[in-house]
């Protein structure tokens, strides 16, 4: 009974000292903070006073801390000791999460690294282990970051880098340092990332991490994404609500996606995670440097196993969390693996850089690889041969991860009384499979360029249920010009209520020249909400002259709330002299809510001599945040004999998001033979991250009949693997008479993600005459998707079979699908 006393009097004496501490550090007066916390005075001097008894409340030390910016958990739990209370904390307890440090890092999806190497006892279950960690520059900018929450400041960063880089682990031994300070973590995941997330992050407590590792997921989620991104900037910025910190994770991809700002009247579907990722990411390296290699060789040397082990096969690379994530040995498995195994894994890795889902259906995977296999491999296949191929590839390479492992779904659980989640599509009863990270990665960039079989198209459309995932292979079909599959998995998502189908299945049509077809669909989109469509429409038939139809859609969808149609509209009109419709329709634009139409309106007084009137425009665009102002007002300047005010506002633009405001610049200076000055904005535009400097250097130099000059603008890009650079290259090496050396650089451009370039080498081949060439061309880009809508309608009408084989006449399904 004493030590209990001794117990709870010590836990009160540190619990008003950690009170007194802080407010000390606020500043506050006792009766300011009674203010901010919502507590009578009265009850506030009463919680500091030594000489009670009494603790206070349990809601009024939540308050008191949040105030203060003191870790809740803590105060609470030395309120509960000092008070004598058994059991949990219902305050502490009523946000999401648990104690750090009662998570296993493995469940927050810190890849294992396996058993200790050489531990093999008979019978004994292998223990998850994590190697030494290398600390390198990031950790210390995540560890600042950690240190300002701590005190008492709401933070986010979210860690950028390719998959097994380290991102999950680096964040777990950041919040690691707070584990002393009492703090929570939250890692929302069930039903789905995204629900869990949207319906939970208005309950998040102070002192809570939120952990959203892979937050595509998340922030990616084309229902959710942008409201989970506004709930997530609301906790940051409520000033009663931290402190808090928020991890995430991401590959650089879906960081290029997301913060990519739209061309004026363009949709806009990521605008809140732009703004939310903005200054808020940070770059993990894809290799430990040479400190880090020898920090880790050191570690080695003193027992660590694990990280002895990797370092032996990671070699002077530096790529050792990779090693250490089983990327070497997933890779093996799939290149050693049997023809039936090798034919699954890549039936997965087709679907998933189509945009199938991550969870794969077992019944699709198993009819989608027989056509991987060639007939001989075929007849070789026992009875149960798929029971067989998916449990080897379910064996974990070095205990760490399967190259293809079944994921269980939780059913969703609610207390009796709370409303039902939004519903999610009915998926494939049946077991469901993931891919490892890294054999996604490794289909992604070694199999761009292959069209998936029939079977894996057939298997599609028989056992894929996922409104979103069949229309995404639908738009895959269609880009690969594989017309028949591409209709007929439209149909079905259109069925099943995805609202894109409708809209894919219009711009099919208005490429076979069905107009009217064509027109109805995209009617149906629009009611269904997609109003984008008919403008995409009238954008189409107004760039192929055809003007009368292209101005009827753009009023159409101007009067179903498509506020872009009025900025196309007012531009058709200007082209065509009449500017008093123009200035009228812009006006409207502007008042439907596009603000990017009053840099339209900008350009247009500009071109009609009104400078003062455009420097209105302008200003009122800076002013609202947006930096085609800043874009606008550089024009002024330059064209007001400014070079450096032009050059300043450019670079405000630019870091406000917008590096195509230096190619502007480097244009209007070469317009007026300042080459000089264009050439340094080129470069500043491409150091910026905008391709068209790269172009508009390497085309001034050729123009100026530089050809070694522009060559060597593009060749340290495109030794990089910039996609943007190998196709320059290659219309440099096709204007040289290099054929071949220009489709080896469109092959390149295609591996890395872009293969438009292998349809515009097509095209000038058939100009040349040489037309079978042209044709193996034009082929490659219809594998590697860049099939375009009318050139390849014109060589292959009805389309292609998955084999590349011209499809014979075929018939249109119905609307039932």
């Amino acid at each position: 009974m004493h030590d209990e006393q001794v117990a709870r009097d010590a836990a009160c004496t540190e619990l008003r000292e950690k009170l007194t501490d802080g407010l000390a550090r606020s500043g506050l007066t006792k009766t300011q903070l009674a203010a901010q916390a919502g507590l009578g005075r009265t009850t506030v001097h009463e919680a500091f006073r030594t000489d009670v008894v009494a603790m206070p409340s349990a809601a009024t030390v939540a308050a008191l801390a949040r105030v203060l910016r003191l870790p809740a958990n803590k105060l609470l739990e030395l309120r509960r000791t000092g008070a004598g209370e058994a059991g949990s904390v219902a305050v502490a307890t009523a946000g999401p999460g648990k104690l750090i440090s009662e998570w296993d890092p493995h469940d927050l999806e810190v890849h294992p690294a396996g058993p200790t190497p050489g531990r093999h006892e008979p019978g004994a279950v292998p223990e998850r282990m994590l190697p030494g960690y290398i600390p390198r520059d990031h950790d210390q900018v995540l560890a600042d970051t950690v240190q300002d929450a701590a005190a008492g400041h709401s933070r986010m960063v979210v860690l950028v880098g390719g998959s097994s880089t380290g991102k999950t682990r680096a964040c777990w031994e950041a919040v690691r340092l707070l584990v002393d300070e009492g703090w929570r973590l939250w890692h929302p995941f069930d039903p789905t990332r995204a629900e869990a997330a949207l319906h939970d992050l208005e309950r998040v407590l102070p002192s809570t991490v939120v952990w959203l590792n892979e937050a595509q997921h998340y922030l990616g989620d084309p229902r959710l994404g942008e409201r989970i991104a506004a709930a997530v900037h609301s906790l940051l910025t409520h000033p009663g609500r931290g402190p808090v910190l928020i991890l995430g994770t991401l590959w650089p991809q879906y960081v290029d996606e997301y913060t990519a700002l739209p061309s004026p009247g363009r949709p806009d579907p990521h605008s809140r995670v732009r703004e939310l990722l903005a200054g808020r990411t940070l770059t993990v390296p894809e290799a430990f440097d040479q400190e880090a290699l020898d920090k880790a060789a050191t570690l080695s040397k003193g027992g660590d196993r694990l990280l002895a082990d990797a370092l032996t096969r990671a070699g002077s690379d530096g790529r050792v969390t990779q090693d250490l994530a089983g990327a070497p040995e997933l890779l093996r498995r799939y290149k050693q693996s049997t023809p039936a195994v090798r034919a699954v894994l890549e039936a997965a890795m087709d679907a998933r850089r189509l945009g199938v889902g991550l969870d794969l259906p077992q019944t699709f995977l198993t009819d989608a690889a027989t056509d991987y296999l060639s007939d001989y491999d075929l007849d070789q296949l026992a009875v149960d041969w798929a029971e067989s191929a998916f449990a080897d590839l379910a064996r974990p390479v070095h205990g760490k991860q399967a190259p293809l492992r079944r994921s269980s779904r939780r059913p969703t659980r609610r207390p009796p009384g709370c409303p039902p989640s939004t519903p999610v599509p009915s998926l494939e009863v049946g077991p469901v499979f993931r891919l490892a990270d890294y054999l996604e990665q490794h289909g992604l960039t070694t199999r761009r360029r292959l069209c998936p079989p029939a079977s894996f198209w057939h298997s599609a459309y028989t056992h894929l249920t996922n409104p979103d995932d069949i229309n995404s292979l639908a738009v895959a079909a269609r880009r690969r010009h594989r017309l028949q599959w591409a209709f007929y998995l439209c149909y079905r998502a259109a069925a099943a209520g995805q609202r894109g189908a409708l809209a894919q299945l219009s711009f099919m049509r208005d490429d076979v020249g069905d107009y009217g077809r064509a027109d109805a669909l995209a009617r149906q989109a629009a009611q269904a909400g997609n109003t984008g469509v008919l403008t995409y429409l009238a954008l189409m038939r107004d760039w192929r002259g055809e003007k009368s139809s292209a101005e009827a859609l753009y009023r159409e969808a101007a009067s179903v709330g498509d506020a872009a149609a009025w900025v196309e509209l007012a531009a058709m009109r200007e082209r065509a002299g009449d500017l008093a419709e123009a200035e009228a329709l812009y006006r409207q634009a502007t008042d439907a809510g596009n603000v990017l139409a009053l840099f339209d309106m900008g350009c247009r007084s500009l071109r009609a001599g009104d400078k003062d009137g455009a420097e209105g425009f302008f200003r009122q665009l800076a002013d609202a945040g947006n930096p085609f102002g800043l874009l606008g007002l550089a024009k002024l300047r330059h064209r007001a004999g400014d070079p450096h005010g032009a050059l300043a506002l450019a670079m405000q633009a630019a870091d406000a998001g917008l590096p195509s405001a230096f190619s502007n610049l480097a244009r209007w200076r070469e317009a007026v033979g300042d080459y000089d000055g264009a050439e340094d904005a080129y470069r500043k535009a491409a150091d910026a991250g905008h391709s068209e400097g790269l172009h508009g250097l390497a085309k001034m130099r050729q123009r100026a009949g530089d050809y070694n000059g522009a060559e060597a603008v593009y060749r340290p890009a495109a030794d990089a693997g910039n996609t943007s650079a190998l196709s320059g290259l290659a219309q440099l090496r096709e204007g040289a008479g290099d054929h071949d050396g220009a489709a080896d650089l469109a092959m390149q451009a295609a591996d890395a993600g872009d293969p438009g370039m292998l349809t515009l080498l097509a095209e000038s081949r058939e100009r040349a005459g040489d037309h079978d060439r042209a044709e193996v061309l034009y082929r490659q880009a219809a594998d590697a998707g860049g099939a375009f809508g009318r050139s390849s309608g014109k060589r292959w009408p009805h389309g292609l079979d998955p084999d590349g084989t011209p499809t014979g006449p075929w018939s249109e399904p119905d609307s039932s699908g």
